[in-house]
C-alpha cells in the first residue's frame, strides 16, 4: 500500500512542462504521481483526497489557495535568484535589465508572493527565445531539482538579503517603437517569443506588426513578421 511518502502532485501548464511531467511519471513507477493542468482541479478537496507529500509547481499562473499550502508542502520554481526578482514576468524583467544568467529558486509556498524559504537554487542561462529558456528551465526542474527534493527531503531556509520586486508586464509593454538599439530590439523580440505570450510589436494607425524568430547580425536584426489589421484582432 502506498503512503504519502510515495505520492506527489505536479501542477503545471505550458506544453513543455506537461510533456516533461508525463516523461517523469513514466520513469518513476515507484511514485504515485497526479498531474494537474487546470486551475479548477487544484482545490482543497481534491488535494486532501490525494494526500501528497509534495505538490510541485514548475509553472503555474494562478494563486494557490491558502488551505492547500497551509496543509501540504507546496514547492514553486521561480526563475530568479531570490529575494532578487520577486513577482511577475521574471524572464522578461531579467532580460530587459540585461541579465544573461540567473538561478531557478525552489521555494516553499507561503503567504507572500515568492517570499517562502529556499530549498536550493540551480543555474539557468538566459540565451535564446523565451521558449528556449523555458524548455531549458523545465528540463532542469524535472531532471535535477524535483529528484533532488524527493531523494534528499531538504529543509528550506529563509531568504537572505533585501527583496527586489518585479512587476508583471502588460501586453502594451511589448511595443518596440521606442527602442533605440538593435540589441534592445533583439532582446524584446526573443523575450516575448514563447507559447501564450503577446509578441513584440509596432503599430500604425490601422496595422499591428508582430515580430518573432529574431536572429541578430552585427548591424541588423532579421525576424519573422505577422501583419494584421487592428480591427481583425
Amino acid at each position: 500500500m502506498k503512503t504519502n511518502e510515495d505520492k506527489i502532485v505536479i501542477a503545471t501548464i505550458k506544453s513543455w512542462n506537461i510533456d516533461n511531467a508525463k516523461e517523469f511519471m513514466s520513469i518513476s513507477p515507484q511514485l504515485k504521481i497526479s498531474l494537474i493542468t487546470d486551475k479548477d482541479d487544484l482545490n482543497y478537496e481534491t488535494i486532501k483526497e490525494l494526500k501528497p507529500k509534495y505538490i510541485f509547481f514548475p509553472h503555474w499562473s494562478w494563486i494557490i489557495p491558502p488551505e492547500i499550502y497551509d496543509n501540504f508542502e507546496c514547492v514553486v520554481f521561480h526563475m530568479t535568484d531570490l529575494p532578487f526578482g520577486r513577482g511577475g514576468s521574471p524572464l522578461q524583467n531579467l532580460i530587459e535589465r540585461g541579465i544573461e544568467k540567473t538561478k531557478i529558486s525552489a521555494i516553499r509556498v507561503v503567504n507572500g508572493l515568492d517570499a517562502g524559504p529556499v530549498y536550493f537554487k540551480h543555474d539557468l542561462d538566459l540565451g535564446g527565445t523565451a521558449t528556449d529558456i523555458f524548455v531549458r528551465g523545465s528540463e532542469i526542474v524535472f531532471n535535477t531539482m524535483i529528484p533532488q527534493i524527493l531523494n534528499n527531503s531538504p529543509e528550506p531556509t529563509p531568504q537572505q538579503g533585501e527583496p527586489v520586486l518585479f512587476k508583471r508586464r502588460t501586453p502594451e509593454q511589448g511595443d518596440i517603437s521606442h527602442l533605440e538599439s538593435t540589441n534592445k530590439v533583439y532582446d524584446f523580440i526573443r523575450m516575448l517569443d514563447g507559447e501564450g505570450y503577446p509578441h513584440a510589436f509596432i503599430e500604425t494607425d490601422s496595422l499591428k506588426i508582430e515580430f518573432t524568430g529574431a536572429r541578430k547580425n552585427d548591424s541588423f536584426i532579421l525576424a519573422e513578421v505577422k501583419i494584421r489589421i487592428k480591427d481583425a484582432e
